[in-house]
């Protein structure tokens, strides 16, 4: 396609002797991933030595419609999650809703562009910040440089505005996806915190060494929120007798309650060490397709999918399994094989190779990709 460039080009000056560029990142706290990302890339600029500013589209909407909305997000994922396939279908640029929608979310370009006021470069990622710099831009409020960082490994009509110059995307399939919408579009190595590497001569401390686990560890994850049938998910890998299911949470002190019933099921709450337990675990079984499973996959952890949320977590899964990065186990037979293939397999990085990072994309450093 013609909207995506081949090599990357320089959108950011780092240099010595010239000013350290100023970059505003906005996230959505729509959930943590948006959040993670965000957190990961203005760690990535400032260790180059940009000046950093952070920013949630949730503040910067006007009328409290930020924390309305997440409030709605939230129900609907709780209360009404196969509600999800309608809602993105109701979301295309071909009908009303879109235009509703894409409406409202203009609202916070004036706000943004109060916010990254003498910056050099503005990047989002959540579709919310992207629908705000997009129309910041493509009305001439925003003169500075736009860009989506593409959290998800599929792309909706929302993630996409004409006006950002590029969007950039964590493989080829939503690279493609995000272009089919108008967007130009470059494949970016996903960020990721840094690993914790167990080694033989200096071993991790386990993070859950007080739980007396035996045997294979799997990692249940349903994001921040602790979102899906997780219940249903520990009970059947707890079934298959291959692996304890470690069922994370997340906000959900709820779930986490009952799952501490259950024999033979580790429940746990929000945890800031991830990195400690993808080191520690032999496998992840996810259902949305986030950030964790990003961590998963660059930690080298084997990872499944397994009753993948309606909407767009089923959507990630189907692009992830394309992408030939994480298998969907559909039934508990295909989770046993998995489970038994993940208990032996060998921990190698497991991202899509060879994409120039995030940094490389900016400054156009073609010497700066991941396998580096």
């Amino acid at each position: 396609m013609t909207n995506l460039p081949s090599t990357p080009r320089s959108l950011l000056r780092i240099a010595p002797g010239l000013p350290a560029p100023r970059v505003a990142v906005i996230t959505g706290s729509y959930g943590a991933g948006h959040n993670s990302a965000a957190r990961e890339i203005a760690r990535t600029l400032t260790d180059a030595g940009c000046e950093v500013d952070t920013h949630d589209v949730v503040a910067l909407l006007p009328w409290r419609l930020g924390p309305l909305l997440r409030a709605v997000y939230y129900w609907q994922l709780r209360h009404q999650p196969a509600s999800w396939d309608t809602t993105l279908r109701l979301l295309e640029p071909d009908r009303l809703l879109h235009g509703v929608v894409t409406a409202l979310l203009a609202a916070a370009a004036k706000p943004v562009v109060e916010a990254t006021r003498g910056c050099d470069l503005v990047i989002t990622t959540h579709p919310f910040g992207a629908q705000a710099i997009g129309h910041a831009r493509s009305t001439s409020q925003l003169s500075i440089t736009a860009i989506t960082y593409l959290t998800d490994a599929s792309v909706h009509a929302l993630w996409v505005h004409p006006g950002v110059d590029l969007n950039l995307a964590i493989h080829e399939i939503a690279a493609h996806e995000a272009a089919a919408y108008g967007g130009e579009t470059m494949v970016v190595r996903p960020v990721v915190p840094p690993r914790v590497i167990r080694t033989p001569s200096a071993e991790i401390e386990d993070p859950l060494a007080t739980y007396q686990i035996t045997g294979g560890r799997a990692l249940v994850t349903g994001g921040s929120l602790g979102m899906g049938d997780l219940e249903w998910t520990a009970r059947d890998i707890a079934r298959t007798g291959i692996m304890t299911p470690i069922v994370l949470c997340g906000t959900d002190d709820r779930l986490r309650r009952r799952l501490d019933s259950l024999p033979g099921v580790v429940a746990l709450g929000w945890r800031d060490d991830m990195p400690a337990l993808l080191e520690t675990s032999d496998c992840v079984v996810q259902n949305a397709g986030g950030f964790t499973s990003l961590e998963a996959l660059a930690s080298g952890i084997p990872i499944v999918t397994y009753r993948p949320l309606p909407g767009h977590g089923a959507a990630n899964s189907i692009n992830l399994e394309r992408a030939g990065l994480i298998p969907w186990a559909r039934t508990p037979e295909d989770l046993a094989v998995l489970l038994t293939a993940a208990s032996t397999a060998l921990r190698i990085d497991r991202l899509p190779a060879g994409a120039p990072d995030v940094l490389a994309a900016l400054t156009g450093s073609e010497a700066r990709l991941a396998a580096a």
